[in-house]
């Protein structure tokens, strides 16, 4: 297993897309659980890094030492790797370091299935289940709604399970990596199903009928580079033999990349070919295996109702957001039970942003996206580039005061929060 990090020149930590270097000048990469019992129990602050493709320093220490100690950052990409599947209760047990290819491969050999998966598949599970991470379509869940339980280690070095139904329980899977380190999830299984990927080409915005468009199959993405007042490809991925007709667009007569321009050999199946499930929701191959993103991203989650008045207000931004974009997804997610979760208790539009990598020139064009789209209460993805404030964060989650008070049962003295954490629970924590 390789991991997304990166090392520059001078031996420094960086995320994926390399606009992070981490402040701890070491990476530790536990093996066990007793070298990473040792390392929680020798450090005042802990955290814990999934694949590196966050955007933020959401997974950052605050440096090398904090007030009463050291800190930790923390890689489980070596700690005791497993995969272990209940075939008669259709769950899989996955520790903490394992990606979602490796995840899917193996659940599939079984004849079984999640379902749903992001657009990259190199993603750890509990990172992405951490922020609150999803795939696409009208039906489906975000990734965390999948997890039945919960395996942490807390700050004393003890191991906490919370499983659905127990108290908190709706706290602990998205939970920003605050409540301790997470060395296994179970996860809800289904039978192993088919899908098949069609690519459609240009979609006016004008007389856009979105719900019809969104329902009209499993999983729907719609890409554009706000250079016109239109989508430039819809992907659609059906689930076994449904299918669904398209009369708003033409189909593709070969394979494209979202980004235009871009090659599409790393991307999965497309033409209607059907294959197994982890093969087709993601739109990139698993053996594809990106070494760096030159890119900056950031996505708003908006309750879809909003979703054409959003498009709209998007549009009236093409001069400003066109010339730093490489490209815009529009997806959907179905509303979901976890308290951080962008998407918890709405159904949901989910408004992606993948920018050139020149953070001078796309911040002040996220501050004006949040400016225009504040109106329609959208939530950022907590490992993206935003400009919310806490104060604002917390107002548009109703159960932010429940987080904190889980957070200081589990963390009293706030091991695992850093600068990012701490600023969104302060107004919470009394």
């Amino acid at each position: 297993m390789t991991d997304a990090l990166a090392t520059g020149r001078d031996g420094a930590v960086t995320n994926w897309a390399g606009n992070i270097t981490f402040s701890a000048s070491e990476l530790h990469r536990p093996a066990s659980r007793a070298a990473l019992r040792s390392l929680v129990a020798g450090s005042r602050q802990v955290r814990v890094l999934g694949s590196g493709h966050s955007f933020n320093r959401i997974a950052d220490v605050d440096g090398d030492a904090v007030e009463g100690g050291a800190t930790a950052l923390v890689s489980l990409a070596a700690f005791e790797p497993s995969v272990d599947v209940d075939t008669k209760a259709r769950t899989v047990r996955v520790s903490g370091g394992v990606r979602y290819a490796e995840l899917a491969r193996h659940v599939a050999s079984y004849g079984l299935a999640l379902p749903n998966m992001a657009s990259l598949p190199h993603i750890s599970v509990a990172g992405s289940v951490a922020t609150g991470t999803h795939g696409s379509g009208n039906e489906n869940q975000s990734l965390a709604e999948v997890v039945r339980s919960v395996e942490l280690m807390t700050a004393d070095g003890q191991t906490c399970v919370l499983s659905r139904g127990d108290d908190g329980f709706e706290g602990a899977v998205v939970s920003l990596g605050a409540l301790g380190v997470v060395l296994a999830l179970t996860l809800d299984l289904e039978p192993l199903y088919t899908v098949s990927q069609h690519v459609f080409g240009e979609l006016a915005l004008d007389g856009l009928d979105f719900d019809a468009v969104s329902a009209a199959a499993y999983s729907v993405s719609l890409f554009t580079d706000w250079r016109g007042p239109r989508f430039n490809q819809v992907w659609l991925k059906h689930r076994g033999d449904a299918t669904v007709g398209f009369p708003w667009a033409a189909p593709v007569s070969e394979p494209r990349h979202p980004v235009p321009g871009m090659p599409a050999v790393h991307c999965t199946e497309q033409l209607g070919v059907p294959g197994s499930w982890h093969e087709r929701l993601p739109h990139f191959r698993a053996e594809f295996t990106p070494s760096s993103g030159a890119e900056l991203q950031s996505e708003y989650l908006l309750p879809r109702e909003h979703a054409l008045a959003a498009l709209y207000a998007l549009d009236a931004l093409r001069a400003e957001v066109a010339p730093v974009l490489q490209v815009c997804e529009v997806r959907t997610v179905a509303a979901d039970t976890q308290w951080l979760s962008p998407a918890h208790g709405r159904d949901t539009v989910a408004l992606h942003f993948t920018w050139v990598p020149d953070a001078k020139a796309v911040l002040p064009v996220v501050a004006l996206l949040e400016e225009r789209l504040a109106p329609f209460t959208p939530r950022p993805h907590w490992g993206k580039v935003f400009d919310a404030g806490p104060s604002e964060l917390g107002a548009r989650y109703p159960h932010a005061a429940d987080f904190a008070a889980l957070a200081g049962r589990l963390d009293p003295r706030g091991k695992f929060r850093n600068t990012f954490v701490r600023s969104f629970l302060r107004p919470f924590l009394g």
